[in-house]
């Protein structure tokens, strides 16, 4: 091998070389595009896909997808006309002379310990027709006069200002910040905190796909979460309106070793920090457990951008020989002549080049330089999966055992691919799929590996998008409150302006879920974790009452059109099944009061008065069948009746209406007094006092409430809303506005007409015994048993006939009745226990 020099050309003469330097936010990459589409055709080498799938879109946009490539590892898209080539800088084209442009991003990555050796080439030898830019840091100078000669160095200043904030507890983080942590557990474990605290974080990570790392881009860009949490990857080359960049850490571990951050390197990621004009802060976060923030010197030397130039830049061998396996490691170990330049450190593809040298095996069939240049192109394969030379060495291993016979056939790879098609599993599972499937996309688009290339590629980045997909939602799930975001953005000086609004009973703010509100309380939504319920019920605290004033106008209205809105489930006034008031004792038995529900105290005091209003005025109307009760009421307040009367008004409202007459007490009214009863709509009846209007279901139904309002024992009321004359008796209890017969139980009024008929009977029969009829009351539904004994309560006694004689044919007579009153008053609320005598023998045989 001759080593060649480092040398402005590789094959012969090109353009200028110009070198932009400077900080980030100096619009170096902006430049290089414009260049790019000023000339006939030309080419940009990034050092990232997903910087190089950036620019794509934007030059797609300018000069149209037909003349535009896209070349990646994984991912070549090429049109047959295109000119202008956007790539990763590990796949650029090195030819000189074939395009009127070239630029290389990011130049100062010559100085990584893994991939610098491949900056340095492109830097020494990559060179456009017309026109070369070197990209870089201001510490790339010194490198770039030394190696480039007759290069034009341009130093270009940032745009914005960025200054050193100190170090701020991780709640105190102003919005619009990137943390920046070196190790995915830390990411998690600071997305998580930012998730229960501010509503969440999009995280950035150099071990996910680039498409999913421009899904948790955009969550940030558009603003729906206001923070992102990302590795030392955010340095390089990710445009993002990030106003303050915190450190969670200033040392991390490179591979080697575990070592302090260089300044440049803080520079690098500081520098995300403000764009364009808008000025930018950086700091760390409090409570550092490596317990020191910047030196005072990293401070100075990142605010004024002045660092320690670069001093060496890594190399290796870029044309290697490849008769043997031992010529090709050699000559990649060989160290280079020029003083500016270093063998660069054993990269992973070297490192699995060496040990699967080591099988014999290998080394007996890989002889011929065409092998050996395949093998060597099998072990490049970059170790998407980072897991180490070791492991990454088997699996080119494996796959060497397919390639060394030609290509792989289109249903292994399809079944490989096929095989990480899985979208299921946690987020490192994911992780690891799209880092397997980033290998086989490799793999496909290697002109010279797969049979029916194009199909493999297709399918492999079809997987690709659907794994980073299922990724992009589990972070999301799992790293960001979309609710909790948003209340967070706008519980402050502008809460007044929250979004907030019901459809049917759910609460939504700017359209994301919070809870429900069930009449006028509010529910948190219950899948809400506790560390966000004070933040949801603060929300609805602040927000809630224009919404419940609202309500109340509209109920308030409502009642007052259709009552039927409202119900009484026990004392409780309901609305949509839940509580508005409770009816409490008032000052008199027939004024029930409205306790309103502590829901309504959030409700200002005219509303809640109106909705109080239309409360009562429907209360008022529920009890305005009570309307003769409330007349007995007021007479028994005046005097001009006397105080006998008085008495008997009174038990009477107390009874609801209905009393025994032996409990009345009406044997000490006089005739003035009866008659005066009788105008108030009293009725004395042969058993009960009681007022006939209020033997109707909605009179019953109305005291059935007052009593249980006033906490007595409730009677049970009937069991449909006709009153039937006549019920089945299944329990001893009484039911309002009935007199019980033992298994039955007959309305009041219906029980006084049939004793009246019976006393009609005796009237017109005079001192004789008289008959009865029992057809009426049989119609009514009383069975024999219970009219004897109605019969028998109102004084009724009946005569049997004598039995025909022995022989004797014919009818028998019928029974004979007398009035024999009771001469003493039975005892109070007592029963009248009633046999089957004569009186019930007499009936069921009329009835027969």
């Amino acid at each position: 091998m001759v080593h060649k020099p480092p040398a402005p050309s590789r094959n012969g003469p090109s353009g200028g070389v110009r070198a932009v330097l400077g900080p980030t936010n100096t619009g170096k990459t902006h430049l290089a595009i414009e260049r790019l589409c000023a000339h006939s055709s030309g080419a940009i080498g990034f050092p990232l896909r997903l910087l190089a799938r950036e620019v794509y879109d934007r030059v797609c946009a300018i000069k149209g997808p037909n003349s535009v490539a896209l070349i990646t590892g994984e991912e070549r898209i090429e049109p047959r006309d295109a000119r202008w080539k956007l790539c990763t800088v590990e796949a650029m084209p090195v030819v000189q002379d074939n395009l009127a442009f070239v630029a290389i991003d990011e130049a100062q990555l010559s100085a990584d310990r893994e991939r610098g050796h491949i900056f340095t080439d492109r830097l020494l030898y990559a060179r456009g027709r017309e026109e070369t830019m070197i990209l870089g840091s201001s510490t790339l100078e010194p490198m770039v006069r030394a190696l480039v000669p007759g290069v034009e160095v341009e130093t270009r200043p940032r745009f914005s200002t960025l200054r050193h904030a100190g170090a701020r507890k991780l709640s105190r983080i102003p919005p619009r910040s990137a943390i920046v942590a070196f190790s995915s557990e830390q990411v998690y474990s600071i997305a998580e905190m930012l998730r229960r605290f501010r509503g969440g974080a999009a995280v950035v990570m150099g071990a996910l796909s680039p498409q999913t790392r421009n899904a948790q881009v955009e969550l940030y860009q558009s603003g729906e979460v206001d923070y992102l949490v990302a590795t030392d990857a955010i340095g390089m080359g990710l445009n993002l309106d990030v106003e303050h960049v915190a450190f969670a850490g200033l040392s991390k571990f490179d591979g080697m070793r575990h070592r302090r951050l260089t300044t440049s390197e803080m520079a690098q990621i500081a520098g995300r920090a403000g764009r364009h004009q808008k000025d930018g802060t950086f700091g760390t976060l409090a409570g550092d457990r490596e317990g020191s923030g910047f030196a005072d010197e990293e401070v100075y030397a990142i605010e004024e951008h002045r660092f320690p130039p670069l001093t060496k830049l890594f190399w290796r061998e870029p044309e290697p020989r490849f008769d043997s396996l031992a010529t090709l490691i050699a000559d990649l170990e060989t160290p280079p002549h020029e003083p500016q330049l270093v063998l660069a450190p054993e990269a992973i593809d070297l490192a699995v080049l060496k040990r699967l040298a080591e099988d014999p095996a290998i080394v007996d069939e890989v002889r011929n330089p065409g092998l050996v240049r395949r093998f060597w192109e099998a072990c490049s394969l970059p170790d998407f999966r980072q897991q180490g030379a070791d492991t990454h060495s088997r699996f080119v291993a494996r796959l060497w055992q397919d390639l060394r016979q030609g290509e792989l056939g289109a249903d292994y790879v399809a079944q490989a691919i096929a095989q990480l098609d899985n979208l299921s599993g946690d987020i490192d599972t994911l992780q690891g799929r799209i880092a397997a499937i980033r290998s086989w996309a490799y793999i496909a688009q290697r002109p010279d590996w797969v049979l029916a290339r194009d199909e493999m590629a297709a399918r492999a980045r079809a997987v690709e998008a659907r794994l980073s997909d299922a990724l992009h939602a589990k972070l999301t799930e799992r790293f960001i409150n979309r609710r909790t975001a948003i209340l967070m953005k706008k519980l402050g000086p502008d809460a007044g302006l929250l979004s907030v609004r019901l459809e049917d009973e759910e609460v939504l703010v700017e359209g994301e879920h919070i809870g429900s509100l069930r009449g006028f309380a509010f529910r948190v939504d219950p899948g809400a974790r506790h560390s966000d319920r004070k933040l949801l019920l603060a929300a609805a605290e602040r927000h809630l009452p224009a919404l419940l004033e609202r309500r109340a106008t509209a109920l308030a209205e409502e009642i007052s059109s259709t009552p039927e809105v409202l119900a009484l489930n026990g004392t409780t006034i309901t609305w949509d099944n839940e509580p508005l008031a409770r009816l409490v004792p008032g000052r008199a038995l027939l004024t029930p009061k409205i306790d309103p529900d502590r829901a309504l105290d959030m409700l200002t005091a005219p509303t809640k008065a109106k909705l109080i209003d239309a409360l009562e005025t429907w209360l008022a109307t529920k009890m305005a069948a009570l309307e003769p009760l409330r007349q007995l009421d007021e007479a028994a307040r005046s005097s001009a009746g006397g105080p006998e009367l008085r008495a008997l008004l009174i038990r009477l409202v107390e009874a609801g209406g209905a009393m025994p007459r032996e409990q009345s007490g009406l044997d000490r009214l006089d005739k003035a007094q009866r008659k005066l009863l009788t105008r108030l709509g009293v009725r004395v009846g042969a058993l009960d006092v009681f007022v006939p209007a209020m033997l109707r279901p909605a009179p019953i139904e109305a005291w059935r409430l007052l009593v249980a309002v006033i906490g007595q024992p409730s009677r049970e009321g009937p069991p449909d809303a006709a009153m039937p004359p006549v019920l089945a008796s299944t329990r001893k209890q009484r039911m309002p506005g009935y007199r019980s017969l033992g298994k039955q139980l007959i309305r009041l009024d219906m029980a006084e007409k049939l004793l009246r008929e019976a006393h009609d009977r005796r009237i017109a029969a005079g001192r004789r015994p008289f008959v009865i009829d029992p057809k009426r009351a049989v119609s009514t539904g009383l069975t024999t048993p219970s009219y004897a004994r109605l019969l028998q309560l109102g004084g009724f006694r009946a005569t049997l006939p004598r039995r025909l004689a022995d022989g004797a044919h014919g009818p028998p007579a019928p029974a004979r009745w007398r009035w024999r009153p009771p001469r003493r008053e039975a005892p109070r609320e007592a029963t009248p226990q009633v046999r089957e005598d004569s009186a019930f023998a007499a009936l069921a045989e009329l009835v027969r």
